[in-house]
């Protein structure tokens, strides 16, 4: 038999509070180990934003709204893009003639890759044997063979230098990695390069001061952004040679795309306008405009589907503007010039 033990109300009571409070501790404790470990799964990355005039990257806190650092870089850094393991962060120094890699979830720098000749934008291909860079104040195109490296990130090697029109600035390569499309804002030019034999395929006039390009899923039709027009121009590419088809009315200083993420629309920044247009691919047309204040320029399209972040280089800040509302609902400031921005919780590229 047990022993039996007697215990006087009031010592029952005090063994009754002790129970309860541990019981509730542990289960406290239970709770807070379980909703950490989900927390910290779900987890947002944060939102990068390069600083061109500053030679730093914002890291914001896609929480909080609030800028945590500024990590320095080489000079003006302009545009990133993700390595093919999607483990760097590749910035493109332009004046430096370098790229740092970071870490896509902490911003931790990872190395400096050296004699990158003027990188203002860059780009791998779908394939990822692939990368290429504009050299903006040089007037050429680099593309490089690249290859995994032990340990993780790419090895480049440079293969051709091809010549361009003046001031080459952004770049787009089709989905079977065979074709490199590239703008020369100052002389008013398209250029498609074979990455194969890395030589210009055609080279074709386009209006006012082309900037960004964007090429349809399908790998048919393709957009470039006239900065100094107000005219998206489109252009059939099944051909030897581009047909213009059409020019979609969009706003004053058409500058950069961004996919929404459902294979069909596309947002465009009016830099002058300070607006973005979205796009339906395939009807051509402006379907939605949302206001974007303080010179519009690089964008990024949430995971969720519905908010946008731009970058407003005039104003000095990252500005978040809801779809749904078509509302700008928050504006983070941010250093000189932000240019590109970029988030590993982002929507679909197509």
């Amino acid at each position: 038999m047990k022993p039996k033990v007697n215990l006087n109300p009031s010592t029952s009571r005090t063994w009754t509070r002790l129970i309860v409070s541990l019981s509730m501790c542990l289960s406290a404790s239970s709770a807070w180990s379980q909703s950490g470990v989900s927390s910290a799964a779900r987890e947002p990355a944060p939102i990068f934003v390069l600083n061109s005039l500053d030679a730093t990257i914002s890291i914001v806190d896609p929480h909080s709204f609030k800028e945590l650092r500024r990590v320095p870089t080489g000079k003006e850094p302009h545009h990133l893009y993700l390595t093919p393991d999607e483990k760097s962060l590749m910035v493109a120094n332009a004046l430096s003639d370098s790229l740092t890699l970071l870490d896509p979830k902490t911003g931790q720098v990872q190395r400096v890759i050296e004699h990158i000749a003027d990188p203002y934008q860059l780009r791998f291909s779908p394939d990822m044997k692939w990368f290429v860079t504009a050299a903006n104040r040089l007037d050429h195109i680099d593309i490089f063979k690249s290859t995994p490296r032990a340990g993780g990130g790419v090895d480049l090697t440079l293969a051709k230098r091809v010549a361009s029109g003046k001031t080459p600035s952004h770049i787009y390569i089709d989905s079977k990695s065979k074709l490199a499309y590239v703008t020369m804002q100052d002389s008013n030019e398209l250029i498609a390069i074979d990455l194969a034999t890395q030589t210009p395929r055609w080279k074709v006039p386009v209006g006012k001061l082309p900037a960004d390009v964007f090429l349809t899923p399908d790998d048919k039709q393709l957009m470039v952004a006239l900065t100094g027009d107000s005219f998206v121009e489109v252009y059939d590419v099944t051909g030897a040679k581009p047909v213009l088809t059409k020019r979609i009315k969009t706003g004053e200083g058409a500058h950069a795309f961004r996919a929404w993420g459902d294979k069909r629309h596309v947002l465009l920044s009016n830099r002058v306008a300070n607006t973005i247009s979205k796009i339906d691919m395939q009807t051509m047309t402006v379907v939605a405009t949302y206001p974007a204040p303080g010179g519009p320029d690089c964008m990024d399209m949430l995971a969720d589907g519905k908010t946008i972040v731009v970058t407003s280089r005039w104003a000095r800040k990252l500005t978040f503007i809801d779809t749904v509302t078509q509302k700008v609902v928050r504006q983070i400031p941010l250093g000189r010039s932000p240019h590109g921005v970029w988030t590993l919780d982002h929507a679909p590229r197509q």
